[in-house]
């Protein structure tokens, strides 16, 4: 168990698209979340993965979550993939490491929304920790299609030894301090409460 290090850590938002984005259990906090934490990570300048399962037939990235990443001036990568578990890709791993050069798996801490939380997060989670990474998921933006498939998902997780967490922890473990020079921003950008 560890803070996040914002020198670290690495966003991996996964498959917030269209057709199932109206499916899932509150997808507004999903959004709100997923956005917020985005904004964080241009911010902190934290590199930040988008991917999309089979952007042809689910359609694309949700319009909000996708607008974000696009403002990203951090380092980024996108990966349109066919197997539900990110690490399923042959180019994932490599993305990822590529984005934070010199540590090793162990070093770099993933920090993950997305959906569905029983399937394509659900894989890639339990992949991820399989590998050495430490996962931190970011509860209130992950879902499914319903209630109880997050929560057992969630469970499942956590026993494969990931971090369950949100994204305003996420940005006080990166900030470590009240006088951190984005402390005020990141103040602002939580005043508007949380996401619903």
């Amino acid at each position: 168990m560890e803070l996040l290090d914002v020198a670290r850590s690495v966003v991996l938002v996964i498959d917030l698209q269209g057709k199932l984005m109206d499916m899932i259990v509150r997808p507004r906090r999903v959004i709100d979340g997923s956005v917020r934490l985005l904004t964080l990570a241009g911010m902190f300048g934290v590199p930040t993965v988008l991917t999309e399962q089979y952007a042809k037939g689910l359609g694309p990235t949700h319009p909000e979550v996708r607008a974000a990443y696009d403002a990203l001036v951090s380092p980024k990568a996108y990966l349109d993939k066919t197997s539900f578990g990110c690490c399923g890709d042959p180019s994932f791993e490599p993305t990822l490491r590529s984005l934070r050069e010199g540590l090793a798996p162990e070093q770099i801490q993933v920090v993950v929304a997305g959906i569905e939380a029983h399937v394509c997060v659900m894989a890639t989670v339990i992949e991820l920790r399989r590998k050495g990474y430490p996962v931190h998921v970011c509860w209130e933006c992950v879902s499914g299609r319903g209630e109880e498939y997050l929560e057992r998902a969630l469970a499942r997780m956590t026993q494969a030894g990931a971090v369950i967490t949100n994204h305003e922890s996420v940005a006080f473990e990166w900030m470590r301090d009240k006088n951190h020079p984005r402390f005020k921003e990141v103040s602002r950008l939580f005043k508007g409460g949380q996401p619903s």
